[in-house]
């Protein structure tokens, strides 16, 4: 009996797969910004793609810690399986580095003050303790998945998020071409939580502390927008007619997602080269506020902007 060539040819990698690992090192970086390393023996094939590829932390339970995570290619599907006392929670990141010839990735953790389970477990870390990580396997063909910075042949970049985009931020500018030109701005919880970051000449780092008595978005949503009037409108790269105006700001109305639904909505492939590219993530609110801004004011093509809702105000992450 012949065997058939789907069963002969060897299954392809699945993109994206766990990898059991373990703390090396904690590095308090700021008052809200801790970057804890993990090492493991298989984090040799981790991916090493970069920029804002999105990973899954697992967490441990009490008690059974990993016993009834369900790992693999298809764990998602069985963890919703599970009874709710035994689900892992997990919150998703954006790795900061990943070293594999000696088997390290470092992702940076942002304490909220809020009691959830990621920051409340990395301000516990310490060396040994036990932890999964779902991310991009190297020897993939699918190593890319999970990228959301697709800027195209642009003039100039618009960054902007708060703290929880900062490592993704990061990561982002520091892969820039050196002449590059554009913007990086960063709200931030206070002004001891500027990180380090490597940027080409022509684009600005600003950050934006919100310090005490500050919302998300307060110091966010202004600077966007004192920005690109200066900037943008100024030189004619938002620039668009009444019309174009009003034909897309129904396109973006159209696309609004539900106040409490999930926010996201990134531009497939390069799909609009041409004059201003903006990634925006963080707090739904406050990025809905900066993508109708520049949509259905500033005049940028919906397809020019790339925005994601981290989290939202007041509930779990949105995933």
């Amino acid at each position: 009996m012949l065997t058939s060539l789907a069963e002969a040819a060897p299954r392809e990698r699945p993109a994206y797969r766990s990898f059991r690992v373990q703390v090396a090192r904690v590095e308090r970086l700021s008052p809200h910004f801790t970057s804890i390393t993990f090492t493991g023996d298989e984090l040799g094939e981790f991916g090493t793609a970069g920029l804002d590829q999105r990973v899954k932390v697992v967490l441990p339970l009490p008690e059974i810690g990993f016993a009834a995570f369900p790992e693999g290619e298809d764990w998602y599907p069985a963890w919703r399986e599970l009874p709710g006392e035994l689900r892992n929670p997990f919150r998703t990141y954006t790795v900061r580095a990943v070293r594999p010839d000696v088997r390290e990735v470092d992702v940076v953790f942002v304490g909220h003050g809020d009691g959830g389970p990621a920051s409340a477990w990395a301000a516990q870390a310490s060396p040994g303790d036990e932890l999964v990580l779902i991310g991009p396997d190297e020897l993939s063909p699918g190593r890319t998945s999970g990228i959301d910075w697709r800027p195209g042949d642009v003039e100039t970049f618009v960054i902007a998020g708060d703290e929880t985009a900062a490592p993704a931020i990061a990561s982002i500018v520091g892969a820039l071409p050196a002449d590059a030109n554009g913007i990086a701005l960063i709200e931030v919880p206070a002004n001891e939580d500027r990180l380090e970051m490597q940027a080409p000449p022509g684009v600005e780092v600003r950050w934006l502390p919100r310090n005490e008595g500050g919302t998300h978005g307060d110091r966010l949503v202004p600077a966007v927008r004192d920005w690109v009037v200066r900037h943008l409108a100024a030189r004619g790269l938002a620039a668009a007619s009444d019309e174009e105006r009003a034909q897309r700001a129904l396109a973006a109305a159209e696309h609004d997602d539900e106040p409490d639904g999930p926010l996201w909505d990134v531009p497939e492939g390069h799909s609009l080269d041409g004059a201003c590219y903006a990634w925006l993530a963080g707090e739904a609110t406050a990025i809905t506020t900066l993508r109708r801004f520049l949509v259905r004011e500033a005049g940028l093509d919906r397809r020019q902007v790339a925005f994601m809702g981290y989290w939202r105000l007041g509930r779990a992450e949105l995933d």
